[in-house]
């Protein structure tokens, strides 16, 4: 059953009441953005005290500094005005449950949505699959420390960013709700 009739339903009363929202600036107003996961137990706006209109989110599986992450960032930046950026993994992530091998072997497999057990992900489809995976870097994450630091190293020397934004790294604890910082991610990404 779809939740199409829900999601509907809910925007009804959400614009019923959505009064001086219209009136929104364009660019974040409190100048910063945070670049996340997609994972649905995160809610930025709950973790960084946020409101609409405050800040950009950039969301994708893993939060990771992909090409187009980093894209979002410097529009936030160059168009928009944000001044500082946050790079947000978090602990128990579905990105560090797989490798691109994993993943690529899955997809060819079957296109079937796949089920996680103590070994990992296990294909329950059948095909057909499609080896277009092979093709995509799935930025999966080994060690969630590093994969922060990695992130904000990369954005940090990444050509179209600018040395005076500062970048801050951190890990979001799911069992607590607490900010952890990598202060290894910090420190790369310090401005000049």
């Amino acid at each position: 059953m779809s939740v199409l009739p829900e999601v509907l339903h809910a925007n009804e009363a959400y614009a019923a009441s959505f009064g001086a929202k219209s009136d929104l600036a364009l660019p974040p107003a409190r100048g910063f953005a945070i670049l996340t996961c997609m994972d649905a137990r995160l809610d930025p706006a709950k973790y960084a005290g946020l409101a609409e209109g405050d800040a950009h989110v950039i969301r994708n599986a893993g939060g990771r500094a992909s090409d187009d992450a980093i894209r979002s960032l410097v529009i936030s930046y160059k168009l928009l005005g944000s001044k500082e950026w946050f790079v947000i993994h978090h602990t128990n992530c579905g990105m560090e449950f797989f490798t691109d091998d994993v993943m690529r072997g899955l997809l060819a497999s079957s296109l079937e949505t796949a089920a996680l057990g103590d070994q990992g992900f296990y294909d329950v489809g059948a095909g057909p699959g499609s080896r277009e995976g092979d093709y995509i870097d799935w930025l999966t994450i080994p060690d969630q420390t590093q994969s922060v630091t990695e992130d904000v190293r990369r954005i940090r020397t990444h050509p179209l960013v600018p040395a005076g934004i500062p970048i801050y790294g951190y890990v979001y604890d799911v069992k607590t709700g607490r900010l952890v910082e990598v202060p290894e991610a910090t420190a790369a990404g310090a401005s000049s």
